[in-house]
């Protein structure tokens, strides 16, 4: 290990989405659109469950979650990138951005992990051994799915996922060494700081390896199973109209699920020698930008509940300015 290359950092200079000047000023605007229709979008879904007190019900407290989830991590990610492009400065200080990559990662763990409690809402909502509690038996999924046992399932989501990150954190608060100051992407990256380590590389992508079957693929294979008994579900019941109506109510969940999936197993379930730097910014970029902006619309465009109680609301609104 050759001393010149090691570097004793107090800082990092983020080198954002691109170099070109040409495109900076349309990143700019790019970027601020996409956060104020994130933060619009899901600050929409948060007022409308909050405000409504028929979607006062375990799915939507979920959801409700999921939007407080999107939220936040586009605005750690996203922050930093606006204040860039407006005051010049790409330098961030190690603590910040150690703490932006902890605030991302587990945010993103939480997300894992309250997708997999929506998927045991929808299974317990359509599934029983004995009834199809969604159609025949609706005080059956009250009476398991009541208040406590969704406030229990989101208060693990939330503590599961901000514990899960501490180990990585403190491998790199030992190294405090690095080949570079510069991070080719544009926020603290986990796996972009490994390519930068000047040991211990292998044991932190170890880590990840045993952690994401905790946070990935164990999450994924619960939500699986949840589905497999769904479909089964569903697939018994003799009505066409009765099997589309009881899988519709899934159909948003589903659709989330399989654009969290997809991104993030192609970004994390890889090794960081495989990882194109370029690849990997427009990867993060279309998960911490795209995804969370699309969720609002997915659960307003394929949710009944969500567009009549969002016309009760025109509605009620309408009178009262009458």
């Amino acid at each position: 290990m050759e001393e010149r290359n090691q570097t004793w950092v107090d800082f990092f200079v983020l080198k954002g989405i691109s170099d070109l000047p040409q495109m900076q000023t349309s990143i700019f605007f790019l970027v601020l659109v996409t956060y104020l229709t994130i933060l619009i979008g899901n600050a929409a879904i948060l007022l409308l469950i909050c405000h409504d007190c028929q979607l006062h019900t375990p799915m939507y407290s979920f959801l409700s979650h999921l939007s407080i989830l999107d939220i936040c991590y586009s605005t750690v990610t996203m922050h930093k990138t606006l204040a860039m492009y407006v005051s010049g400065d790409k330098s961030v200080s190690f603590h910040s951005c150690i703490a932006q990559m902890y605030f991302y990662v587990a945010l993103l763990c939480c997300e894992f992990f309250m997708l997999t409690a929506m998927s045991y809402d929808r299974y317990v909502a359509v599934c029983n051994p004995l009834h199809y509690v969604a159609v025949c038996h609706p005080l059956h999924y009250v009476r398991i799915m009541n208040s406590k046992v969704c406030c229990v399932l989101s208060t693990v989501s939330w503590v599961l996922g901000f514990s899960e990150v501490i180990p990585a954190i403190f491998i790199i608060y030992d190294i405090h060494c690095f080949k570079s100051y510069e991070i080719n992407h544009f926020f603290c990256d986990l796996l972009v700081i490994m390519k930068l380590f000047c040991y211990k590389a292998s044991k932190m992508e170890h880590l990840i390896y045993v952690e994401s079957i905790f946070v990935g693929v164990l999450p994924f294979s619960l939500t699986l199973i949840s589905y497999v008994f769904i479909i089964r579900t569903v697939l018994r019941i003799h009505s066409s109209s009765g099997r589309y109506k009881t899988f519709y109510t899934c159909s948003s969940h589903i659709t989330v699920v399989s654009l969290l999936y997809v991104t993030l197993f192609c970004v994390y379930l890889r090794p960081t020698s495989s990882v194109t730097l370029e690849s990997d910014k427009l990867l993060m970029l279309f998960y911490t930008a795209l995804t969370p902006m699309l969720n609002p619309v997915i659960y307003s465009l394929q949710n009944k509940d969500i567009k009549i109680a969002f016309r009760r609301l025109m509605t009620k609104n309408n009178k009262i300015l009458l």
